[in-house]
């Protein structure tokens, strides 16, 4: 029965199993972790070029089935693919992202139901990198960390005013106002993030100090009114086309002597384009329609093309393949849950993104950078300490 296999699959040695659509079963290794059982007799001969995209694409539409913890299934498929797919070089194509484009995007995302988010995410439903102090905090400590991480490294002040630009669910606001006694304007393009995130607001009395709306950036005020201005997760949904405006509407909306953070996900490649063998593709199309990934050097490029001054960066890489993990383990105790909140195939998505994203962090095909700039003052001065000291202590 060998021979009914195409020949490029009968020599691999890995550890999966092919279980086909009349109950044949074929192992292409010694004792197979995974198991893919085809379902539609078409996908055996895709399967010898079997790009990232096309495994993803075919589980979504249900042609197959994955078998195996969803963590293991990754790592296999992902090996299945490196031995018979050359890395491609991608180009970049870039988005079209006007404001009608944008919010869309994010309400496919964002909007698809709190109650699910709430499964796997952390208490504060903080949807971006944790940060971990030692490895081994629960997600739950972990986005507290990463908020008081970021809070610091603002040198945040009691009685400031902090812009939060893509503010979510409003951990990190409240947080602000709460532990740092800052006011916050908070702004998104999701209506079911706000519209929990204000329940919350209202719920731990900080109405008087966290103002949250629905706001494209691009209609930020240019005053200068914010002392300081943190976006976390955001600038992944700018666009390479616009990350010039974007920073110059942080410029314009933050005093002189202020700081900037940018916290967001970055690209391997220099130009920007997908990682290879279908996994940018995948994440395209399903996962953040219009998402577009400025490499480190891109993206401060652009902050100090505006007149901002980078000042710190550091890589959380890392941290963010342990945040995925723990993501990805809690949605997976909670698919029955999870099913009877989204449809299946928006579940198949989530599962394979969250794990498939985890893998890609650990391995280095993408990284996560937090990117401290200030607004100088005329003369060239800036008001931060000597040293990262006060950070840590």
């Amino acid at each position: 029965m060998l021979a009914q296999l195409p020949p490029a699959l009968q020599n691999l040695q890995l550890p999966l199993r092919l279980r086909l659509w009349d109950g044949h079963e074929f192992n292409l290794g010694p004792e197979p972790s995974v198991t893919i059982v085809v379902k539609d007799p078409a996908v055996v001969s895709q399967l010898t070029h079997p790009t990232l995209n096309l495994l993803g694409e075919a589980f979504i539409e249900g042609k197959l089935e994955l078998e195996g913890s969803i963590a293991e299934v990754i790592r296999v498929c992902d090996e299945l693919s490196h031995a018979l797919v050359h890395d491609d070089e991608t180009r970049p194509v870039r988005s079209i992202h006007d404001k009608a484009t944008d919010a869309a995007a994010i309400s496919y995302h964002y909007d698809l139901s709190n109650a699910f988010y709430q499964l796997w995410l952390d208490q504060d439903m903080a949807y971006s990198c944790g940060y971990f102090e030692t490895g081994s905090e629960s997600i739950d400590q972990a986005q507290q960390d990463k908020f008081r991480h970021l809070c610091r490294k603002l040198r945040l002040q009691a009685g400031e005013y902090l812009l939060d630009v893509g503010c979510g669910w409003g951990g990190l606001a409240r947080f602000a106002a709460r532990e740092f006694g800052v006011k916050v304007f908070g702004i998104t393009l999701s209506k079911e993030q706000l519209a929990l995130a204000r329940e919350r607001v209202n719920a731990e009395g900080l109405g008087d100090q966290v103002d949250l709306q629905l706001l494209d950036y691009r209609d930020l005020p240019q005053d200068g009114r914010f002392d300081k201005v943190v976006s976390v997760g955001m600038f992944e949904h700018v666009g390479h086309a616009n990350l010039a405006e974007y920073c110059k509407t942080l410029y314009g909306a933050v005093r002189e002597g202020g700081l900037v953070m940018n916290h967001g996900i970055t690209a391997k490649h220099t130009d920007g384009r997908p990682v290879g063998r279908g996994a940018g593709e995948f994440i395209e199309r399903y996962v953040f329609p219009n998402g577009e990934l400025p490499h480190l050097a891109m993206m401060t490029a652009e902050i100090s093309e505006v007149g901002l001054e980078v000042v710190d960066v550091e890589s959380l890489r890392l941290h963010y393949a342990r945040t995925l993990d723990h993501w990805s383990e809690r949605l997976e105790d909670n698919l029955e849950a999870a099913a009877r909140m989204v449809p299946e195939q928006a579940l198949r998505i989530w599962r394979l993104y969250l794990a498939g994203c985890a893998y890609a962090f650990a391995r280095g095909w993408i990284n996560l950078h937090q990117i401290l700039a200030t607004k100088p003052h005329a003369d060239g001065s800036h008001e931060l300490p000597w040293t990262r000291e006060d950070i840590y202590r």
